[in-house]
C-alpha cells in the first residue's frame, strides 16, 4: 500500500475572471452592501453641482468608470437644476417627455376639480379676508377716519365760529435749543444816533397837501422811520381818492354803495374752477371742431359757458350748433331755453322749419305762447304735420272746451287708432249709446286690450244696467282669450281692486268672479282663495275681498271657516244688515256648526233684539239639541237681561239631557243661578247644607277646581285651618300640579300665621310646578323685600313672559318709585293676558295716581274692549250678586276700591 501514489484531491471549477469579464447589466459595484460613491467640493468646484448618486443614475456604468465627472454628468447636473416647489423633480424629470393628448385631458379635468373646489370656499375665505381687514382697520384707523366726524360738523360751524379759529403759526423756534446769549451796554454814539433819526418831520405841510402831493428838498435827509412811510402813504391815498369822487365829468366818480353791491354781485372762482374750466373748453373747442355735426359737443360748450357766467358766448356757441345740426331736435331745445324771452320764439321757429316733424319742438312752440287760443293754434300746426302723434292730440285736447274735445278726439282715434287712452277719453264724452258705440270700435280695432272691456262694465254700471256688468266682463274674457291672450288672474285681481277705488263695485265683483279661479287646481282653491282675500284686507280692498268669499262660498258651501272669515269682514267693515243676511245663510248651509248659531244669536243681542236672539237659540235646538254651548248662550242671554227663573229652566233641561256627563260649566252656571234667586245655602246661613251640595257636586265633577276650593273655604270657616287643609290635601291628590290648589293651602297657612309652613307648602309647589306664574308670583311677594329682586329673576328666568309674575314685578318697581318701568311692565301683563282683570285693575290704580286723562281714559277703554272674566279678586267682584249686571267700566273702578281697601290694611298690619 505504500507503494501505491496518494489519491488526488477533486479538480476545482474553472474561475471567471471577473474583473475581467464584462458585468451584468445594470451591474453597480458595491451597491449591494451599500457603498455608494461619492464626490467632493474639491473635485467638482465651485459653480458645479453636485452629480446625481442615486442607483438609478449609477446604472448602466461599466466598472471602474468615473462617477466624478464627463460631460454627461454635467448635463445629468443641468436636468437636476430644473427643480419644482409644487412637482418636485418631477418637472426635470419629465419636462423632455412627449405631451400627450390623453395627458392633455386629464391635466384639463384636474384643473376644473380645483377651480371648483376653490370656487366652494371663494365666499368663506373672501368673508374671511374681509372680516380680518375690517378688524384691521378698526384696530389702525387712518388719521383721516379719525377725524371724519369732526370734518363733517364743520359744514354746519357759523362764520364767527371760524374766525375764533387761530392761525396755525410756526412754534418751531420755540422747540430750538436757547442758545447763550450775552447783552453788553449800547455805545451812548448809537442812542444819539437814534434820537437825531427820530426828529424828522412825517406829516405833509398845508402846502403839499393842497397839491395832492409830496415836495421834499433833494438836500433833506431821506426818511427812515417804516411807520411814518406808511401813515404818508395812507395819507396820500386818501386824497388822490378824495379828488376822484369830487370830479365834474362823473366818470371817475366812486360810489361807494354801487361799489359794494358790485362787489357782492362778482362771482369769486377759485383758481382750481378756472383751470377746470379752461381745459374744458379746450376739449369741447376740439370736439366742435374735428366732428362739428355732433350735437352733444356743441350743447355741451355752450353750457360750459353758462357756467362760467359767458351767455352771450353760449347764445353763439350754440347758435353755430343749430347751423351745423339744423336737424337736431335737442339743439334747437338748448337754443331756446338760452335765447331770451324776446329771441325764443324766434329760435323754436326756425327749428320747428328745420324739423317740421319734432313733436318735443311743437310743444315747445306751444309752451312759449301766452294764451290757450294761440296754444292750440301752434299744436295743431304741429297736427298738420305730424297727424299720428299722440302728445299732440293730448296736449290740443287739453287745452280744449268739451265739445271741441269730443270732435278732436274723434279725429285723434282716426288718426291714432291703436291708442286706447284716446278711445277711452273719447267714450267718457259721448252719451252712453254713442259710448257703446265708440267702445265696440276699440275693441275691433284693438282686439287684445282687456281695459275697453273693463271700461264697458264700468260704463253699464254707471247707467243703472247692473244686469249687463257681469255679462261684459265675460263676454271680454272669452274674447281675449280667443285672441291667445293668456289671462292672468293676479294681474286682473289688482285691476279688480283698482276698480273697486274707482267706486265701481260691480265691475269688480264681475271681475273676481270670473277670473279668480282661472289657473287655480281644485285642491288649492279653498287655501288660494283665502290668502287672496287675506291680502286685498290688508290692502284696504274690502269689496274685492268679499267678492272673492262670495265666489268661495258658492264652490264651498258647507265650509265653515270661510263663512266664519266671511262674518269677521262684514262684521268689521259691513253693516249690520249685510251681516244679519250673510250669518242667515250660513246657519241654513251649515246648520250643525254651533258657532254661527252662536255668532248669529249674539249679533241680534248685541243689535238689542233679544227677541230675534232667543229665536235663533231656539232654532239652534231642533238642528243640534245636546250642545252645551248653545244651552249656556240661552241661559247668558235670560240671565243677562234680568230673567233669572227662565235661566234656571234652561239649565235644569240642559242638566236633564247632560244627565251624568253634564259639564262643571253647567253646575257652576246652576249654582250662580240659584245664588241670584236667593238659594244659596251657603249665603243664607246653611253651611252644612252647602257643604252637602259641593260635596255631591264634587261626586259628580272630582276635577272642577272652583267647587274644591269653594268647600276648602267654608270647611275653614265652619271647622277651622285642619278640615280645610284636609280638602286641600285630597283635592291636590285628585289633581296633581294644579297651582289653584297649592297657593290656596300656602293662603291658608299665612291667614293662620303658619309662615313656615307656608314656605315649606311652597317648596313643595314649586318643585311640582316648577313654570306656574301665580306660585314665583307668591313666591316674591312672601319672601323679605331685600330678597324679593333675586326671587324676581329666578322667576322671569323659571317662567319668562308669565302675566303674574310681570305684574308682581311691575309693583315692586311702582314701590322703588320707578314709574316707566312699572308703566311699561304693567302694559306687558295686560297685553299678554287681557282676560284677567286683576292685572286691568292694578293697572288701571297706578294710572290713577301717575298718569294723565288721556293714559287713564286708554287703560279703561282697552279693558272695556278686552271684556276680562279671570282673576281670583276680579271675579269675587263680578260674581257677586250685587254686581252681577253691572258693566266692565263700574266693575274696574270696584275692583280698584278693592285695591285700595287692600293696601290700606296691608299698611295698617305693617
Amino acid at each position: 500500500m505504500s507503494g501505491q501514489a496518494p489519491p488526488q484531491p477533486p479538480a476545482r471549477p474553472a474561475r471567471h475572471d471577473l474583473l475581467n469579464s464584462k458585468p451584468p447589466p445594470n451591474y453597480v459595484a458595491g451597491l449591494g452592501r451599500g457603498a455608494i460613491g461619492f464626490t467632493t467640493r474639491s473635485d467638482i468646484g465651485p459653480d458645479r453641482t453636485a452629480p446625481d448618486r442615486s442607483a438609478a443614475a449609477c446604472r448602466g456604468r461599466a466598472p471602474g468608470e468615473d462617477v466624478g465627472g464627463g460631460a454627461d454628468e454635467d448635463k445629468g447636473s443641468d436636468e437636476n437644476q430644473k427643480f419644482d416647489e409644487f412637482e418636485g423633480n418631477d418637472a426635470g424629470l419629465f419636462s423632455s417627455a412627449h405631451y400627450y393628448d390623453d395627458d392633455r385631458e386629464a391635466d384639463a379635468v384636474w384643473e376644473v376639480i380645483d377651480q371648483r373646489m376653490d370656487s366652494r370656499c371663494k365666499d368663506r375665505r373672501e368673508a374671511r379676508l374681509k372680516e380680518e381687514i375690517e378688524k384691521y382697520r378698526a384696530s389702525n384707523p387712518k388719521i383721516t377716519e379719525q377725524f371724519a366726524d369732526l370734518k363733517r360738523k364743520l359744514a354746519d360751524l357759523p362764520a364767527h365760529e371760524w374766525e375764533k379759529i387761530p392761525e396755525i403759526g410756526d412754534d418751531s423756534l420755540r422747540r430750538k435749543k436757547e442758545r447763550f446769549e450775552s447783552f453788553v451796554p449800547v455805545p451812548d454814539t448809537l442812542l444819539e444816533k437814534a434820537r437825531r433819526e427820530q426828529e424828522h418831520v412825517t406829516a405833509l405841510d398845508p402846502k403839499s397837501r393842497a397839491a395832492g402831493g409830496i415836495e421834499m428838498p433833494l438836500a433833506q435827509t431821506p426818511v427812515t422811520d417804516l411807520t411814518a412811510v406808511g401813515e404818508g402813504r395812507g395819507t396820500v391815498l386818501s386824497l388822490k381818492l378824495d379828488r376822484l369822487s369830487d370830479s365834474v365829468s362823473g366818470l371817475n366818480a366812486v360810489d361807494p354803495k354801487g361799489y359794494l353791491t358790485d362787489l357782492k354781485s362778482t362771482k369769486i372762482t377759485s383758481d382750481a374752477e378756472i383751470s377746470d374750466i379752461k381745459k374744458a373748453r379746450l376739449l369741447l373747442k376740439s370736439v366742435t371742431q374735428t366732428n362739428p355735426k355732433h350735437p352733444p359737443g356743441w350743447i355741451a360748450a355752450a353750457r360750459l359757458e353758462e357756467i362760467a357766467g359767458k351767455l352771450q358766448a353760449a347764445r353763439e356757441l350754440i347758435q353755430r350748433g343749430c347751423e351745423e345740426c339744423p336737424k337736431n331736435e335737442d339743439v334747437w331745445l338748448e337754443a331756446c331755453r338760452l335765447a331770451s324771452p324776446d329771441e325764443a320764439k324766434a329760435v323754436i321757429a326756425r327749428g320747428v322749419v328745420s324739423i317740421p316733424n319734432s313733436v318735443k319742438l311743437w310743444l315747445q312752440a306751444a309752451k312759449l305762447e301766452t294764451g290757450d287760443l294761440n296754444k292750440s293754434r301752434v299744436l295743431r300746426k304741429g297736427l298738420d304735420h305730424i297727424p299720428d302723434s299722440v302728445r299732440l292730440w293730448k296736449a290740443v285736447v287739453e287745452l280744449a272746451s268739451e265739445e271741441d274735445a269730443r270732435l278732436l278726439l274723434h279725429r285723434a282715434v282716426d288718426c291714432c287708432p291703436l291708442h286706447v287712452e284716446l278711445w277711452l277719453a273719447l267714450a267718457r264724452l259721448e252719451t252712453c249709446d254713442q259710448a257703446r258705440e265708440v267702445l265696440n270700435k276699440a275693441t275691433e280695432k284693438l282686439p287684445k286690450e282687456p281695459t275697453i272691456w273693463i271700461t264697458a262694465a264700468k260704463l253699464e254700471e254707471a247707467n243703472g244696467n247692473t244686469q249687463s256688468v257681469n255679462k261684459v266682463i265675460e263676454r271680454g274674457i272669452r274674447s281675449l282669450q280667443r285672441e291667445g291672450m293668456d289671462i292672468d288672474r293676479e294681474v286682473w285681481l289688482k285691476e279688480a281692486e283698482a276698480v273697486e277705488h274707482a267706486g265701481s263695485v260691480l265691475t269688480c265683483q264681475a271681475i273676481v268672479k270670473n277670473t279668480i279661479g282661472i289657473g287655480v287646481d281644485d285642491e288649492d282653491q279653498k287655501r288660494t282663495w283665502v290668502a287672496d282675500a287675506d291680502e286685498c284686507k290688508k290692502r284696504g280692498s274690502i269689496e274685492t275681498a268679499r267678492a272673492i268669499y262670495a265666489h268661495a262660498l258658492t264652490v264651498f258651501l258647507s265650509n265653515k271657516s270661510i263663512w266664519l272669515k266671511a262674518a269677521q269682514l262684514e262684521k268689521s267693515h259691513g253693516s249690520r244688515e249685510s251681516l244679519d243676511a250673510l250669518l242667515k245663510k250660513a246657519v241654513k248651509y251649515n246648520p250643525q256648526a254651533e258657532v254661527l248659531w252662536l255668532m248669529a244669536a249674539k249679533e241680534k243681542w248685541l243689535a238689542g233684539d233679544v227677541p230675534a236672539a232667543r229665536a235663533i237659540l231656539q232654532e239652534a235646538y231642533a238642528f243640534i239639541p245636546n250642545s252645551e254651548e248653545i244651552w249656556l248662550a240661552a241661559f247668558k242671554l235670560e240671565f243677562e237681561n234680568n230673567e233669572p227663573e227662565r235661566a234656571r229652566m234652561l239649565l235644569a233641561k240642559a242638566r236633564e239631557r247632560g244627565g251624568t256627563e253634564t259639564s262643571e260649566r253647567v253646575w257652576m252656571k246652576s249654582a250662580i243661578v240659584e245664588r241670584e234667586l236667593g238659594n244659596m245655602e251657603d249665603r243664607i246661613g246653611h253651611g252644612v247644607k252647602a257643604k252637602d251640595v259641593y260635596e255631591n257636586g264634587l261626586k259628580h265633577c272630582p276635577s272642577c277646581i272652583p267647587l274644591w276650593l269653594s268647600l276648602a273655604t267654608l270647611e275653614e270657616k265652619i271647622s277651622g285651618l285642619s278640615k280645610s287643609r284636609a280638602v286641600l290635601t285630597m283635592a291636590r291628590k285628585k289633581n296633581p300640579a294644579t297651582p289653584e290648589l297649592w297657593l290656596a293651602a300656602i293662603r291658608a297657612e299665612l291667614r293662620h300665621g303658619n309662615k313656615k309652613e307656608a314656605d315649606a307648602l311652597l317648596a313643595k309647589a314649586l318643585q311640582e310646578c316648577s313654570t306656574s306664574g301665580v306660585l314665583w308670583a307668591a313666591a316674591i311677594e312672601m319672601v323679605p323685600r331685600p330678597q324679593r329682586k333675586g326671587k324676581s329673576s329666578d322667576a322671569i328666568m323659571r317662567c319668562d313672559h308669565d302675566p303674574h309674575v310681570l305684574a308682581t314685578v311691575a309693583k315692586l318697581l311702582w314701590h322703588d318709585r320707578k314709574v316707566d318701568k312699572a308703566r311699561n311692565w304693567l302694559n306687558w301683563a295686560v297685553t299678554l293676558a287681557p282676560d284677567i282683570g286683576d292685572f286691568w285693575a292694578l293697572y288701571y290704580k297706578f294710572e290713577l295716581r301717575h298718569g294723565n286723562m288721556d293714559m287713564q281714559k286708554d287703560v279703561l277703554d282697552r279693558c272695556v274692549a278686552a271684556e276680562p272674566k279671570h282673576g281670583e279678586k276680579w271675579q269675587a267682584i263680578t260674581k257677586s250678586v250685587q254686581n252681577s249686571h253691572l258693566p266692565v267700566e263700574a266693575l274696574l273702578k270696584k275692583a280698584v276700591v278693592a285695591l285700595d281697601a287692600e293696601e290700606m290694611q296691608m299698611q295698617q298690619v305693617a
